[in-house]
């Protein structure tokens, strides 16, 4: 049972295969945000090891996780990532900022959901091009995706996050020095 003042925790665990489990302390939707510097860095970082792996013999994409998320009520949530962009992703994630924080497997997961998300809302077509050598997100999208709470599936709810993108890309009231007028 979660404590109320006690700090969630991620443990982490290998299997000998090398599977990685992590058994979480909270479930995905009270996952904290993240900095949109943050999950900039680890979209150039994920897409950086996916090239790299795609040129390794062994292929490189990284090791298959599962996660056990505990809810309050003692219930948890299964999640298995075994698709090898996901496992190549999560591992550029885990490489550079750590997924055993409650912060550095809330920016995994959010920029796997951004992913899937992409590529399943057509209305966010117009807001980014993807090119080999890298890709141009909208703003508004990257903003919305480090503030926007996943859900307990761990991906993000589409018609809120569209209001986030709607919401992030109107211009702020305090101006671009950041003072309120």
């Amino acid at each position: 049972m979660l404590e109320t003042n006690s700090v969630p925790t991620v443990k982490v665990g290998a299997a000998p295969d090398g599977t990685l489990t992590y058994l979480v302390d909270l479930p995905p939707e009270a996952l904290p945000p993240v900095s949109l510097r943050d999950l900039s860095n680890a979209w150039d970082a994920a897409r950086d090891r996916a090239i790299a792996a795609e040129s390794r013999a062994d292929g490189g994409w990284g090791a298959a996780r599962l996660f056990r998320f505990r809810r309050p009520d003692g219930s948890c949530t299964d999640l298995a990532l075994a698709d090898r962009d996901a496992c190549c992703w999560a591992g550029a994630v885990d490489g550079t900022v750590g997924m055993h924080t409650s912060y550095g497997l809330s920016l995994c997961l959010r920029l796997l959901a951004l992913v899937d998300l992409l590529a399943h809302a057509r209305w966010a077509a117009t807001l980014f091009t993807l090119r080999r050598d890298g890709a141009e997100i909208d703003p508004a999208v990257l903003r919305a995706a480090s503030l926007t709470p996943l859900t307990p599936e761990a991906r993000f709810d589409e018609r809120g996050f569209r209001s986030q993108v709607t919401l992030a890309a109107l211009p702020s009231p305090s101006g671009p020095s950041g003072a309120l007028a």
